[in-house]
Formats: C-alpha cells, sequence, structure tokens
C-alpha cells in the first residue's frame, strides 16, 4: 500500500495513502522498510491510515484511524535527554548535540522580531466589546486588504473580498461552493499535504498534475498533464504560487495556457498565493498575484472564474490569529453568482473573530517590515546550505519563494532512512519528498525561516551523516 501524508498545518505527521498505489510517469516509489508510511509529529504522536473495517458510526469522510507513530516515540525518547537547538543558540554550543527541529516553520518560534507594542494595541480596541457580524467580514477590513494588493499592482474591489478564519476554512468554502460529492479538482504534485484531508471532509475526489524540474532553470507545470487529468467531474485546477515546497511562481506563459485551459473546459481556477510576498530568487519576474480585475495584461483572465486565496499566518507571520481571505474575479453575471452563494456560506458559520477585523488596518501597516526581515532570513540560509553543500554530491533545487528547501540527496539509501537516521543519529529532524508527493526518491525538505546558527549546524549534520554512510 502506497503512502499518504497529512496536514500541512502541522507538517510533522505522514499517513498511509488512501487511493491506492502512488505512481508517475517519472516512476513510482518503492521502499518495505519498517518506517513505510510513518513521519513524525512533535506534540500529537499519530499517524493516519486506512480503516480496514467499516464503521457504522462515523462518516465515510473520515476513513482514517488514528494509530501509534513509532518514530514520534523515538523522538518523544529524545527529547527528555536532549535540549531543543534554540537553547543554545545564546552560547552557540552544539557540542552536546541538541535536537535540530529543521522542519520548524512556525514563525512564531523562529526567533523573529515582531512589532509586540502594535500588535497588541491594534488587537485591543474598545469596539471589540459590541458584535458587527457581517458574511463577508467587516468592510474597513476588506478594504483595507483591497488597499495592500494595490501596493503590489492590482485592483481588488472590496466587496469580491469574503473573509475566512484561515486558508484552510477558503479552501472548505470553495469546495462546498464548487463540487457535487464525487466531483474534482485538479492539484499539483509536488505541493500541500494538506489537499488530501481538505478535499477529502468535503467529498471532493483529488486529481495531480505533474510539476516538472530542469536544473538550473527550475520548477515548470506540465501543462499537458492537466489536459489529459480532466474528466466530467473536474470542476476546477489549482496552483500554489509559489508552490510549497518547491517555490516555484508560475511564468506568464504558463499562466496565459492555463486560463485558456479552464476556459475550453469551463473550470475555475484558484491560486493559493500565501508565499505570494517571499520572493527569493528574482533572476525570475514574478507574477504577484491572480488578484484584481486584470488577471492577465490581454484581459483574457477576466472571462474565467477566479478565486486567489491569502491569510495572516504567512503574510505577517501571525497564524495565531486566524485570518484568510478568497478574492474572487471573473465575468460579471457569473462572479456574481458565485459571490451570493460564498456569503451565505460565510454567513452560515461568522467563523471570523471580531478582533482581528478590527485590527486588519493597523496590522497591515506592519506587513513591509516583518516581511523585509523573513526574506533576509530565506536568502541568508539559502547561502548556507549553498556553501555547505559546495564539492558535495548534494544539490539544492532552485527556489524562487517560499519558506522551504528542497535538498536532492543521493540515492543510495531511501528517504524514509535518511530521515530516521538523521533522526537517530544526528538528532536532526528533515521532511522526506514523498511526504509532499516529489515523484520519485531523493529528496529532503527542511524550513528555511529557521535562525541561520540553527541553519548551519543542521546542514553540518546532515552532509556528516550521509559521510559517515559512504564509509
Amino acid at each position: 500500500m502506497s503512502r499518504r501524508r497529512i496536514s500541512w498545518r502541522c507538517l510533522m505527521r505522514c499517513v498511509e495513502k488512501v487511493n491506492g498505489n502512488r505512481k508517475s510517469e517519472v516512476g513510482s516509489r518503492k521502499g518495505n522498510n519498517s518506517f513505510t508510511s510513518h513521519f513524525l509529529q512533535r506534540r500529537l504522536p499519530s499517524i493516519l491510515t486506512p480503516q480496514r473495517k467499516r464503521n457504522l458510526m462515523f462518516s465515510s469522510r473520515i476513513p482514517w484511524d488514528l494509530q501509534a507513530n513509532p518514530l514520534s516515540k523515538i523522538l518523544a525518547e529524545k527529547e527528555k535527554q536532549n535540549l531543543k537547538s534554540g537553547d543554545y543558540l545564546k552560547s552557540g554550543d552544539f557540542s552536546y548535540k541538541p535536537i535540530i527541529y529543521m522542519t520548524e516553520s512556525n514563525p512564531t518560534r523562529c526567533g523573529l522580531e515582531y512589532a509586540s507594542d502594535a500588535i497588541l494595541k491594534a488587537i485591543s480596541p474598545p469596539r471589540l466589546l459590541f458584535y458587527e457580524p457581517h458574511p463577508k467580514g467587516l468592510l474597513e477590513a476588506r478594504k483595507a486588504i483591497s488597499e495592500y494588493y494595490q501596493t503590489i499592482g492590482r485592483e481588488v474591489n472590496p466587496h469580491n473580498v469574503i473573509l475566512t478564519a484561515s486558508t484552510s476554512e477558503a479552501y472548505s468554502f470553495l469546495f462546498k461552493l464548487l463540487g457535487n460529492w464525487g466531483d474534482s479538482v485538479l492539484v499539483p504534485h509536488p505541493s500541500y499535504p494538506l489537499f488530501e484531508y481538505l478535499a477529502t471532509l468535503e467529498g471532493i475526489q483529488l486529481v495531480p498534475y505533474q510539476m516538472e524540474y530542469i536544473h538550473p532553470a527550475g520548477w515548470f507545470i506540465d501543462l499537458d498533464n492537466i489536459r489529459t487529468a480532466i474528466n466530467s467531474r473536474t470542476k476546477a485546477v489549482i496552483i500554489v504560487n509559489p508552490n510549497n515546497p518547491t517555490g516555484s511562481y508560475i511564468q506568464e506563459g504558463e499562466l496565459k495556457e492555463l486560463i485558456a485551459i479552464c476556459k475550453n473546459h469551463q473550470l475555475v481556477l484558484i491560486s493559493d498565493e500565501v508565499f505570494c510576498d517571499y520572493q527569493v530568487d528574482i533572476r525570475k519576474t514574478a507574477i504577484p498575484s491572480l488578484a484584481g480585475q486584470v488577471v492577465h495584461p490581454d484581459k483574457v483572465g477576466e472571462e474565467i472564474l477566479t478565486f486567489v486565496l491569502n491569510g495572516f499566518s504567512k503574510m505577517l507571520g501571525l497564524p495565531q490569529l486566524k485570518l484568510g481571505w478568497i478574492v474572487s474575479n471573473g465575468p460579471d453575471e457569473l462572479l456574481q453568482q458565485a459571490l451570493d452563494r460564498l456569503e451565505l456560506i460565510a454567513d452560515t458559520f461568522l467563523s471570523v473573530g471580531t478582533q482581528v477585523q478590527l485590527a486588519t488596518p493597523d496590522l497591515l501597516l506592519l506587513r513591509d517590515a516583518f516581511q523585509q526581515q523573513v526574506i533576509h532570513r530565506l536568502k541568508d540560509n539559502v547561502q548556507i546550505i549553498e556553501a555547505t553543500i559546495r564539492d558535495t554530491p548534494f544539490r539544492l533545487l532552485r527556489c524562487e519563494g517560499g519558506w522551504s528547501a528542497v535538498l536532492e540527496i543521493p540515492r543510495f539509501i531511501p528517504e524514509e532512512e535518511v530521515v530516521s537516521g538523521l533522526l537517530l543519529k544526528e538528532n536532526t529532524l528533515v521532511h522526506p519528498g514523498y511526504f509532499f508527493d516529489f515523484p520519485r526518491e531523493g529528496y529532503i525538505v527542511f524550513s528555511l525561516l529557521i535562525q541561520s546558527e540553527i541553519m548551519g549546524e543542521g546542514m553540518k549534520r546532515i552532509v556528516r551523516y550521509f559521510n559517515r554512510l559512504g564509509g
């Protein structure tokens, strides 16, 4: 049985595949060691596996049972004996080999500086004592989001913005809007592990399309693969711009062809842009957003229905404030029909807190300072990785943006053994490539958001581990 992952939100668990053997045109994965289908979750040690017996009590939307995760037990035991890497930063003493979490992507745990006074003031307005529900969200918050898009050259009508409690909830709203039970959406591979769960909970089928890597040019969407993946039940195509974890932005030619495909097949285009502000490699001109009236210079984007997703979790590094949004665009009549239905869905739940809505205009003023700090961190860590792997068999895949690094590793040992071996021998935690549906063996993924001192030590451990394996 092939493997499946879970929640991108946690990024610390692994699950078994539900929908059969995982194969692709570029090859299929193998590996039968005892750690197959397992990965780590630091605080909730469990995996998800398909149910083998029908359960008459619970919904088929949740076809997984929780079971113990053996690797999490290893980590838990090590945590009893070792301090975390952050505890050693001040002294710079790594001689006791603390556990290094190279997977850490929670910005509030990565030593970043926040404008604490300004944030606390913004989330404590006197109006918080009054409840002013609006299905789309408070107009002042939606206007502030519209003004953000103006700073990146997009014109967004605040009436086309619908607030959600997270980007995940935005997906759930869109799946409710677009799909009947058994309808499908196309999603990129490699990409978010979370898509499987968001779709399954809404009764939606996922159909993958491949992204191809050409070194050193980078990643490209396999448009022919998209064309062949479309069937009578397909409702939408999802792009992640830039993709997580590959860090690749959609290119102008790709976007134009993708819009034409969607128009020809009457499909919706969903663009996940949570990392769009974090461009690391400026050698390519990135499309900053698909939001707004003009998706493409010739206005071809206005001919299809488009939904753009973003939120504070990545934009401001404030996942705890729980604010995401959907920006809708398309032909006038179709757009209004979509907005009316989304408003009904949002009105059913009214999930966005008043506090964060009132704070939105002031919080968005902090965006530039926070993002400049993060981009500096991302670029520093890329340089550290490149310097460490020079004259080694490792290769850092081109990353144009986002918070993740993809490292190509020697293939004489399966990824699962690499991940478990790094934890057992080097007290270092990374993600295997299969967590993100890479098409073949030979990749590990880790966060570019961690402190540079931790990145440097972690990279030394990875190289040392492989040097020892090579004799």
